[in-house]
């Protein structure tokens, strides 16, 4: 994320405080004692963390949730803690309905760089409120097994540890559940007193499917300490119809480039539904409630403009990816429909933005505009295609080509490969040239 981007957030200023703004936000499901939080958020700042493990090359649109409340907490004075998690990244915590694979150590270190440069990109690391990146491998890894439970599993009961949701819904399955991701729970949980210690934290973010995850924190700096400290669950996020958000076919909407480009992100929230847009926007900006609540209106009094939806769009793609890729993709979706230069696009950009199109390799010699529209599919003969160019319905590269015995100039390949073919506005297909 730019830092031009981070220099832009604020916290909304109608709200008296960050509890009430995070609870307008719809971002508070469970907590330790409200009034106590409010409290201990309304006065002198406080450290707090929250954990990513590296069970994966990037972390995906639920990690974003926890990513913003960091910044959001940060942005009202307080002191992150940013913890990717080396040592339970190695383990898992329990999924709930199966074993998760183990990868091997030098993937999960491997992992951990990446999920440590992406967390970074979301908080400021300078000023009275600067924040600092851990990896709970550092204290795990020194510990002996002996020494782990005697300081620590002696403190854990069992049948508290039996009655956390994600265990008992493993329990009660066919695959049952192994020592090892049992003890997940202990792991997070010594995570937490490890942070008290060093850093004085007191509050730990996270959802709240790991309630029971963070609640062992809460639990064991009691008992070992005989303190008080939070934590804060947020909601899952779904859809207005019940289905699981941050899904597209069945693959997660990843925050690395690389994995979902932003041209794809993009396209993700535009395609947002009016019934679910607003929530969006408390969670995932940090648009005002004045200006959320004038884009619900525009989202009642004009739906067919999706003044929300390209709003949201904007402000997610920016926060995530910086505001040059948003606007090459904004470009790449007009120039797409014939409302823009496609020269301009980058190979990248262009790629994602054909990605979802037919695509057909195409010789030098099928260069001829019929041939192109036959090849393509965008005809289905060559009298219907000479009927379309005769119309003046035939588009390459955004440029309307009138005769049928055209032949396009192979020169005119976008990156040396790549021909953009339209019928009328909406029909399109792309060529690709090979020799």
């Amino acid at each position: 994320m730019p830092q031009t981007v981070l220099d832009t957030q604020k916290n909304d200023p109608s709200f008296p405080n960050i509890w009430q703004e995070l609870k307008w936000r719809g971002l508070v499901h469970v907590s330790t004692d409200e009034a106590e939080l409010e409290a201990l958020l309304s006065g002198d700042p406080i450290t707090y963390y929250c954990g990513f493990d590296p069970t994966a090359p990037s972390l995906h649109l639920g990690n974003l949730v926890q990513l913003l409340v960091l910044r959001r907490l940060q942005l009202a004075g307080h002191r992150p803690l940013g913890l990717v998690g080396g040592s339970t990244g190695l383990i898992g915590d329990p999924r709930p309905t199966a074993e998760r694979t183990l990868n091997t150590k030098d993937t999960v270190a491997e992992w951990v760089g990446y999920l440590k440069a992406q967390v970074q990109r979301f908080l400021s690391f300078e000023g009275e409120s600067a924040a600092r990146m851990v990896n709970n491998l550092d204290w795990t890894a020194p510990l002996s097994a002996i020494d782990f439970l005697r300081d620590i599993g002696k403190h854990f009961r069992v049948g508290t540890m039996l009655r956390k949701d994600a265990v008992a819904s493993r329990l009660s399955s066919d695959e049952g559940i192994s020592y090892t991701e049992f003890s997940y729970q202990i792991l997070q949980g010594m995570d937490y007193l490890e942070l008290f210690r060093a850093y004085d934290c007191v509050l730990q973010t996270g959802g709240s499917d790991q309630w029971g995850n963070l609640t062992s924190g809460t639990e064991l700096i009691r008992k070992v300490e005989g303190k008080t400290v939070h934590a804060l669950g947020t909601p899952l996020i779904t859809n207005a119809d019940g289905t699981k958000f941050g899904k597209s076919e069945g693959n997660a909407i990843w925050l690395d480039a690389s994995m979902c480009s932003p041209y794809t992100f993009y396209q993700f929230w535009l395609n947002t539904s009016d019934a679910d847009v607003v929530d969006r926007l408390k969670v995932f900006t940090f648009l005002t409630r004045a200006e959320i609540e004038e884009l619900e209106a525009a989202v009642k009094d004009r739906p067919f403009a999706r003044e929300a939806q390209r709003r949201l769009a904007f402000e997610v793609t920016s926060t995530v990816h910086g505001v040059d890729a948003t606007e090459k993709v904004i470009a790449a979706s007009a120039a797409l429909f014939g409302n823009g230069d496609l020269g301009i696009l980058d190979e990248s950009t262009l790629e994602a933005a054909t990605a979802e199109l037919s695509t057909t390799a195409v010789t030098p010699t099928q260069l001829g505009i019929v041939d192109l529209l036959v090849a393509t599919g965008l005809s289905d003969s060559k009298s219907a295609a000479r009927r379309t160019v005769g119309e003046g319905g035939a588009y390459v590269n955004n440029v309307k080509v009138t005769d049928p015995d055209a032949v396009v100039d192979s020169e005119l390949a976008l990156h040396g490969r790549y021909f953009l073919v339209r019928r009328g506005k909406k029909s399109l297909a792309t060529a690709v040239l090979t020799d």
